[in-house]
């Protein structure tokens, strides 16, 4: 009896630590950096550098290297007004497309709990507990800047070509044409962005299990991917991310070669 209180009180005073979920090496996607927000500082210092290079992906917005952003003539919000002045990382993929396939995000996890013991879930339980989650998130290959409005107007919408572009339901940006079917929550992206939209999604899909395209959204990049083919300056970006994340990206490999 005495040795049953005596591990019992040995429980009490040292519980045992959750452990966040194993991690197992992804050889395909990123392995180097599962940090946010180094991946951003990287963006900043490292890739947009350029003058050439330095423009948002959907408004070709051009931007400076301490990430402020001068609006093109005839952009234009209604929403977000405050995030309009700086550059911010737009997934291409978004993370909540890709975050629920992992039960942290879905259900929570032992130790995605708060400082007043309350449990929470989503992509902060999912960034916390599981270190595959963190890689997929600062795959520098889904990381474009974007103007902040847009960013946050677009959301975790998926892209497609909207039946029309007239609609009450729609948010639009002026001269920037990108369109937010705030209804259906789909997101139809201007020319200059579908080529590398498509890209990206593909490569995603290549390298990350966890992720899949549904038929509908593989049709369309497939199909972008053919439109707009790979450019100079895609070749170029995905060259340097190599170089700093040290994957290849298999998408873009044999067209840049």
């Amino acid at each position: 009896m005495k040795r049953v209180f005596t591990s019992l009180a040995i429980a009490l005073l040292f519980p045992a630590v959750a452990q966040a979920t194993p991690y197992h090496a992804n050889p395909l996607g990123n392995n180097s950096n599962d940090s946010f927000s180094k991946a951003k500082k990287i963006m900043q210092k490292e890739i947009y550098i350029a003058p050439q290079d330095m423009k948002t992906i959907y408004c070709g917005a051009d931007f400076n290297n301490q990430k402020y952003v001068t609006l093109p003539s005839g952009f234009s919000t209604e929403v977000y007004k405050k995030r309009v002045k700086r550059w911010e990382a737009e997934h291409v993929v978004p993370a909540e497309n890709f975050g629920r396939a992992f039960s942290e995000w879905r259900e929570g996890a032992a130790v995605c709990v708060d400082s007043k013991g309350k449990a929470f879930k989503g992509r902060k339980c999912a960034e916390k507990a599981n270190k595959e989650y963190r890689f997929m998130q600062s795959d520098l290959y889904n990381l474009y800047p974007a103007v902040g409005a847009v960013n946050a107007a677009r959301q975790n919408y998926n892209f497609v070509m909207l039946p029309s572009t007239s609609s009450k339901n729609y948010r639009s940006f002026g001269s920037c044409d990108m369109i937010i079917d705030k209804k259906d929550h789909d997101a139809q992206p201007p020319e200059r962005a579908r080529g590398v939209i498509a890209r990206t999604y593909m490569y995603f899909e290549a390298v990350y299990p966890k992720y899949k395209m549904s038929k509908q959204q593989r049709r369309l990049m497939d199909a972008w991917d053919k439109q707009y083919p790979v450019t100079k300056w895609e070749c170029q970006r995905a060259a340097k991310i190599e170089k700093i994340q040290g994957n290849v990206n298999p998408i873009l490999a044999s067209r840049c070669s």
